[in-house]
């Protein structure tokens, strides 16, 4: 029997969202992540934290360049448009009819998905370093349960 252990940091019922903390795009993301996740079930969790760092290496994914997010649901992953459109499943209306999206192949959503990520900080920009959350915030981001 194979038991299959949960990501540091992340419980049964948790779902956690990595983003690039630098890319200014990735950052608007969050904010609205934050406004419209209302139920408030998302942490948030940059990929460049210590949290972060050691969710990317459970999955065994790379921990030094960051081409995709990553959505976190319990024991299990989801990258580029599988994670955009699980995430906006659980925003609730309007924000879910996006998932109708899901009828397009996997292969042709993420060479979309792809086209945005490799340019977005020549599209959208870059910080010199992680934003850190607002007071208002901060409880929406994913902490070290050590």
């Amino acid at each position: 029997m194979t038991i299959i252990k949960y990501p540091p940091n992340v419980g049964e019922n948790d779902c956690v969202i990595l983003f690039d903390g630098v890319c200014k795009l990735c950052n608007v993301w969050s904010q609205f992540i934050i406004k419209y996740d209302t139920r408030q079930r998302f942490k948030l969790c940059t990929v460049q934290s210590p949290e972060g760092q050691s969710i990317l290496k459970h999955f065994n994914m790379p921990t030094d360049h960051f081409d995709t997010m990553l959505y976190v649901e319990g024991k299990q992953y989801f990258d580029k448009s599988d994670a955009f459109l699980n995430v906006v499943n659980k925003l609730g209306f309007p924000w879910r009819l996006l998932y109708l999206f899901k009828v397009i192949p996997q292969g042709i959503r993420n060479w979309l998905y792809d086209r945005i990520a490799l340019n977005r900080y020549s599209l959208f920009g870059k910080y010199d370093s992680c934003i850190l959350p607002s007071k208002e915030s901060d409880n929406r981001f994913l902490k070290s349960k050590a």
